[in-house]
């Protein structure tokens, strides 16, 4: 649908769920696919099915957090692949408590992978598309990284970083061609993180997502396949006047 046949993306956190998803429907598009994350098993079998889609596949392990192993993924995944068109910038990971009692161990760990996570990837792979007068570079944000919400101050903040991060790089790569762009994902099911949030609501005494449904206007909780739409869509060219945006799929929880 979007003709992406040839061009090159990765996708960090890509082992499941969401990065999955986009790993899957990219390679549908007919992208190569280079996926990073710590989860060897989860990678390995998402790099299977982007194969058996005929497209190329190449993995590499490192935590986003590590610079010197974001940049030596990066040069793997490059070498097997060649230069990265897409980068999506998927992994990330959930800490919950009262901002005036969570340990200062939860707040940076949810800052070193849910923002610098990006930082580091886009210093990785962003200068060479700027040199190639083109690109493309999609933020996994969340509707929580546009209003604050109780018990998830640390996830809340570190999401606000990636927006502005997204809209502050937009800006200044514009003039190379290169687009930046966030998705604000709402409450979508089938993923490890959703799968954390419901035992942690459990604990907390807090409602289930199924319980939450009631607030969302579309009346279901979103999947992994809804991100990836619109990873597709901001990937290609069709989206290539739009850049600094932080596009909500919420199924109409959250408007701004």
């Amino acid at each position: 649908m979007y003709d992406l046949d040839g061009r090159v993306a990765l996708i960090t956190g890509g082992a499941g769920g969401i990065g999955r998803a986009i790993a899957l429907r990219l390679a549908d598009e007919g992208c190569d696919v280079g996926i990073l994350d710590l989860d060897a098993g989860g990678t390995e079998e998402t790099a299977l099915q982007v194969r058996a889609r005929g497209r190329r596949a190449a993995t590499a392990f490192a935590s986003v957090a590590e610079r010197a192993e974001v940049d030596q993924a990066v040069a793997v995944l490059a070498d097997a692949l060649g230069p990265v068109d897409i980068l999506i910038n998927n992994a990330g990971i959930l800490r919950v408590g009262r901002l005036l009692e969570i340990g200062p161990e939860d707040w940076q760990a949810s800052f070193r992978v849910n923002a610098d996570g990006p930082f580091n990837c886009c210093q990785a792979v962003v200068p060479a598309m700027v040199r190639r007068g083109r690109g493309r570079v999609i933020n996994l944000a969340s509707w929580l990284g546009k209003v604050g919400m109780r018990q998830y101050g640390a996830y809340c903040a570190s999401k606000f970083a990636v927006v502005a991060l997204t809209q502050t790089l937009a800006l200044e790569i514009a003039a190379a061609g290169v687009t930046v762009n966030a998705i604000c994902p709402g409450t979508i099911s089938e993923t490890a993180m959703r799968d954390e949030a419901e035992a942690i609501h459990r604990r907390l005494g807090l409602p289930s997502a199924e319980q939450r449904v009631a607030n969302i206007p579309l009346g279901r909780l979103g999947l992994p396949d809804d991100i990836a739409r619109v990873a597709a869509f901001l990937a290609s060219d069709e989206a290539g006047y739009m850049t600094g945006q932080a596009i909500n799929v919420t199924g109409g929880l959250w408007l701004h």
